[in-house]
């Protein structure tokens, strides 16, 4: 006893057209810091203080892994670590990033920085724990360098 289907009337057929998307917009500027009680005193007028020391407390790599937005010296991109194993320690894309930081294909935690890799296993940048999923540093260029989600 099987019946038969009947067919489905053709769908209506439109022009398809392709446009360029737009650039992705900038990411946003850094989270303002939260002011706390602090127990140093206010250096006397005319002295500069003191940048607060970054995160010395060690890091573990399961704590730092995923998808972060990247601000570097020359623009913005993409940087995803992940937990595979790579020449130099863990593999790591980056996508649209400029200057020696496109070159970062490898990461790893060695105390309490997050160091980036080239595929030769050379470090291109360290960064340190400035609080909560963010990450700031140098390059080995001299360019400053933050990972932040």
């Amino acid at each position: 006893m099987s019946r038969a289907i009947p067919a489905l009337p053709a769908a209506p057929a439109g022009q398809v057209t392709a446009n360029q998307l737009p650039p992705p917009p900038p990411p946003p500027p850094p989270a303002p810091a939260t002011e706390t009680a602090s127990l140093t005193p206010t250096p006397p007028l005319g002295e500069t203080p003191a940048a607060a020391p970054a995160s010395t407390e060690p890091l573990s790599r399961n704590s730092v892994l995923g998808a972060y937005k990247v601000t570097t010296t020359g623009g913005n991109c993409q940087i995803i670590l992940s937990l595979t194993k790579w020449t130099g320690g863990y593999r790591a894309a980056s996508r649209g990033c400029p200057g020696n930081v496109a070159d970062v294909t490898a990461w790893d935690v060695s105390g309490s920085q997050v160091v980036l890799k080239d595929s030769g296993g050379g470090q291109v940048a360290s960064l340190s724990s400035s609080g909560g999923s963010r990450y700031e540093g140098q390059t080995t260029g001299g360019q400053t360098i933050s990972l932040y989600r």
